[in-house]
């Protein structure tokens, strides 16, 4: 199964950026709450808010970035979010070497990188289609998508080592690193003339060539391989932080995937909290075994990965689309029968297995169809609104369920979520329609807000630094 697709020295690294930002996430995973009850001596009403607070006013802090990264290069956006998540998180050892550590500067952290993550996820759509022609991007996606079950295998043991051993606030620091050095790996990401003429021969049949190729909205290189300036607004309108909310519900192919996903990912991850809750209280489960019942499975996810492709030139787009997404929605409520002991281990292990493997295939044809689908220039602004709908619905549903967990106990509301996941794959598209047909720019109009660029494909969320969807 080894793929021998070459994409050349600049996805090279990216793809090493993308990697080691990734790992730096999950050795850190859990410090904030670690670092909260362990240093701090929070209780659990903070530790909850920390959670939870601290992501929601990241997502409404990351709204309004949405429409003014759109008209800005995107390396440059990358860049900056990756050294503001390296600033935000040095000062917690700095302050933490300083005895001046507090909770307040925990929350406000934490917004800050929620805003910087959501912003990075909207931005590194468009940018790596200025990296790679359209062909290119479904394999580019798969490989994010193997990187990302690949660090949540490895990361999370050395996380808990290196906390044992050096503390949470040591694993604070390795994940500060690891996003400089992704900001190094995008400086060095530069776009090359090799894959603009790829990516330009692609769809010259359906655009016209400028005289001096002059930079668009659509994404399109210069010919010197360099990313070229967005087309700009003149005036600057406030209805523009919805633009992204807008476009996914008008267009009949997104709107479905778009509520098949907040939908989903809610429900999977407020089953998770119950999950937890239940392993860890009346059925004994201790904290490696809990542990283990999710690392292994998430080889499922590298397999589902590296298939991805390969199904879609079998079967085709759609098919595997709709397969994939229905088969994942089966596999939680399974939860209910979870038990005491091995067996019970097992059946949480088979559970995540095949809801991995199928979520290992369906996220990179799912995500390459939404940006087939979004015009050129609504790229950031529809990645900011779905990224910033997910984490709301996330949190909301979350919430919804654990009061459920109260009222009607965790295995009771583990089923009714699964229950509902089981109508979810009636939200995924009839059918898949081709790109909508956009316009060639003009050769004497200036660049505005209105599509001109032909769409290509786009990676799985690509390049970000949380947990993929529907991952633990």
């Amino acid at each position: 199964m080894r793929d021998r697709h070459r994409l050349g020295r600049s996805f090279g690294w990216l793809w090493g950026a993308y990697g080691t930002s990734a790992l730096g996430t999950w050795l850190a995973f859990g410090a904030f709450p670690l670092i909260a009850v362990q240093v701090l001596h929070a209780g659990p009403a903070e530790v909850a808010a920390l959670s939870s607070v601290g992501a929601a006013v990241g997502a409404a802090v990351a709204v309004p970035l949405g429409p003014w990264v759109e008209f800005r290069r995107k390396r440059p956006v990358l860049i900056g979010m990756d050294l503001a998540r390296f600033a935000a998180l040095l000062t917690i050892p700095a302050a933490f070497v300083l005895g001046v550590l507090t909770f307040v500067q925990l929350l406000l952290v934490s917004v800050v990188v929620a805003a910087a993550d959501i912003t990075f996820r909207a931005a590194s759509g468009a940018y790596l289609k200025t990296l790679l022609p359209a062909e290119d991007l479904l394999v580019a996606n798969a490989r994010f998508e193997s990187t990302t079950w690949t660090t949540t295998i490895v990361g999370p043991p050395l996380g808990g080592a290196a906390i044992g051993l050096l503390g949470p606030v040591a694993t604070v620091l390795a994940d500060a690193i690891s996003y400089l050095l992704s900001a190094l790996g995008i400086r060095l990401s530069t776009p090359s003339r090799l894959s603009f003429l790829s990516s330009r021969s692609s769809t010259m049949d359906r655009r016209l060539d400028t005289p001096d190729d002059r930079p668009s909205a659509s994404g399109d290189r210069t010919t010197d391989g360099r990313e070229p300036r967005p087309g700009r607004r003149e005036v600057s309108r406030a209805g523009d932080v919805l633009d992204g909310w807008r476009y996914i519900l008008a267009d009949p192919a997104l709107r479905p995937l778009f509520l098949n996903t907040a939908l989903f990912n809610g429900l999977v991850m407020a089953a998770d909290a119950l999950l937890a809750v239940l392993m860890l209280g009346p059925l004994g489960f201790t904290p490696w075994q809990y542990g283990l019942a999710f690392a292994v499975p998430a080889i499922g996810g590298l397999v589902g990965s590296r298939l991805a492709r390969p199904l879609v030139t079998r079967f085709g787009q759609h098919r595997v689309l709709v397969v994939a997404g229905t088969l994942r929605a089966f596999w939680p409520v399974g939860l209910v029968l979870l038990g005491p002991g091995t067996g019970g281990l097992l059946l949480v292990m088979g559970v995540e297995l095949g809801l991995i493997l199928c979520c290992g295939v369906f996220n990179p044809v799912y995500a390459t169809y939404r940006l087939e689908r979004t015009a050129n220039d609504r790229i950031t602004r529809t990645l900011s609104a779905w990224a910033v709908t997910t984490k709301a619905s996330t949190a909301l549903l979350t919430a919804i369920w654990g009061v459920l967990g109260s009222l009607l106990g965790p295995r009771t509301a583990i089923g009714l979520a699964g229950a509902l996941l089981l109508v979810t794959p009636l939200f995924l598209p009839r059918r898949l329609t081709t790109p909508r047909a956009e316009p060639p720019p003009s050769l004497t109009e200036k660049p505005t807000e209105k599509p001109t660029g032909t769409p290509a494909e786009a990676p799985v969320e690509a390049p970000t630094r949380t947990p993929p969807e529907i991952t633990r």
